[in-house]
């Protein structure tokens, strides 16, 4: 018998509303502590500690020690994939007996932009892809996505750097985003695009939320590189 976690067990492990706080925090792609997500959680610290023992041995989250202190983080962008996922499915259901309301209700800000573990989501996630796409600088199937010769070229341009060979991780695939029902881009293209617009001063993250502010320079850049009025 494997001892892999089941199905059913993983279920129960984000079957529980503080265990689903703590994985919703985390899906920026950062490492915080117990404390920080105890309060994030809305828990006591005790019972913080034995949700994040509970997802460590589910292998949803990682823990590393610096110190003193006990860092977690997500197990991988798999399990980020995976909470996307059923914030759209969940997403849907909330929706389903209301014909008035389409759409759960979602905060403007995230919805605008915001970083699903180490990439761009939101309407400016989205709208990278669909610029990358149009523009013949991606090809973009259901499970996995590549560069284009002239996409190579304008990744190169745009001084985004990507090395064959250097990781296991898949080269670009679509993630569909939870909040506008469209896929943006994962995968190592999609975190060294979020890694460059922050290089470059387009982006900013907020303080304690997986909100990303895009700044007056990004606008501009954005605007002139993608098309993308923002």
């Amino acid at each position: 018998m494997s001892s892999a976690p089941s199905l059913s067990e993983i279920g129960a492990l984000v079957g529980d509303s503080g265990r689903v706080n703590i994985l919703t925090a985390l899906l920026d792609g950062r490492a915080l502590t117990a404390t920080e997500l105890a309060f994030t959680a809305g828990v006591a610290p005790a019972t913080a500690s034995e949700h994040l023992a509970k997802l460590v041995a589910g292998g949803l989250l990682t823990v590393a020690r610096q110190g003193r202190s006990r860092y977690f983080r997500l197990a991988s962008g798999e399990v980020a994939r995976m909470l996307e996922g059923m914030m759209v499915v969940a997403g849907a259901a909330q929706a389903a007996p209301s014909a008035r309301r389409a759409t759960p209700r979602i905060s403007p800000v995230l919805r605008e932009a915001r970083t699903c573990y180490d990439h761009l989501a939101g309407r400016l996630g989205v709208g990278l892809a669909d610029a990358l796409v149009s523009r013949g600088l991606i090809v973009l199937g259901e499970e996995a996505g590549e560069a284009t010769e002239a996409g190579r070229s304008f990744l190169d341009a745009f001084g985004v750097r990507l090395e064959a060979g250097r990781t296991r991780r898949l080269f670009c695939r679509p993630c569909l985003d939870w909040t506008e029902r469209r896929p943006h881009l994962a995968g190592v293209l999609g975190a060294a695009l979020c890694a460059r617009c922050a290089e470059l001063g387009w982006i900013r993250r907020a303080r304690d939320s997986r909100a990303v502010t895009v700044t007056p320079i990004g606008r501009d850049g954005f605007a002139d590189a993608f098309g993308l009025p923002l």
